[in-house]
């Protein structure tokens, strides 16, 4: 069995978030010392131009540096980097809650591969998530991951989750964008992995500058990705209403003639 040098590593991926990134950093240093866990916190620079390297040395978190761009490709080096047997990672703008970090741990150490957190209930701070992604873009691509790979959860582009270093290295993944997101639950529920899921809080996030996603361009990302990763399903899904209309069609036409 694998060696690990510590329990838990709490990988934040950073693109100029040195206005955040030293409370999120602290919040979780503090979580998990007050719950006696081994662990670091283990920053990802995307490119920041700011002084978010600095802040995240200054508060104790260890640093490193990927040059390829992309929020796949910051968390897949991350999770290379990661000295701790459990990993939970999630944005450093303030949205997510580090205080979320022991349960995250809790539930991998009673032998969950995957936890990921349910944003979609009562507890979303006011204007914390746009109203297309809401009601609109995240429960959309839900229903299209829990129909072709019954996938049971209820919020697939949760950005805060939990993973053990040896479910990451069964799972393989490439995607560079935010559709890494997709492919982590797609491929863990393709390899059987134990998937677990709770509600956590979100909250507004503090940053004064515009987010990095992008609505259209990372949500079709996202959809491109379940539907081709399920081809037979998909032309199920899509092809037999189709060509039922077309026997219709093609019926009233006969009968009208």
């Amino acid at each position: 069995m694998k060696e690990y040098s510590m329990d838990l590593s709490v990988v934040m991926p950073c693109l100029n978030e040195d206005e955040t990134i030293g409370n999120c950093i602290d919040l979780a240093l503090d979580t998990m010392r007050c719950e006696g866990i081994e662990g670091e916190v283990l920053v990802v620079d995307n490119g920041s131009v700011d002084n978010s390297v600095s802040v995240a040395l200054e508060h104790g978190a260890r640093v490193v540096h990927e040059d390829s761009k992309g929020y796949g490709c910051a968390l897949n080096r991350g999770f290379k980097e990661a000295l701790g047997k459990y990993i939970v990672f999630a944005d450093a703008d303030e949205s997510y809650d580090f205080a979320y970090v022991s349960e995250f741990y809790k539930r991998l150490r009673n032998g969950k591969d995957l936890v990921i957190g349910n944003r979609l209930n009562e507890r979303i701070e006011k204007g914390a998530m746009p109203w297309l992604h809401r009601y609109l873009g995240t429960p959309v691509l839900t229903f299209f991951a829990r129909v072709l790979f019954r996938l049971r959860i209820r919020d697939i582009n949760c950005g805060m989750r939990g993973i053990s270093k040896e479910a990451y290295n069964k799972l393989e993944l490439l995607c560079t964008g935010m559709e890494f997101a997709s492919e982590m639950m797609i491929k863990a529920k393709i390899q059987g992995l134990v998937i677990d899921e709770f509600p956590i809080d979100f909250k507004r996030d503090k940053r004064n500058r515009p987010p990095h996603l992008n609505t259209f361009r990372d949500g079709w990302r996202h959809m491109r990705f379940i539907l081709l990763f399920a081809p037979k399903n998909t032309f199920l899904l899509f092809g037999l209403p189709l060509i039922s209309v077309g026997i219709i069609l093609m019926l009233l036409i006969l009968f009208s003639s």
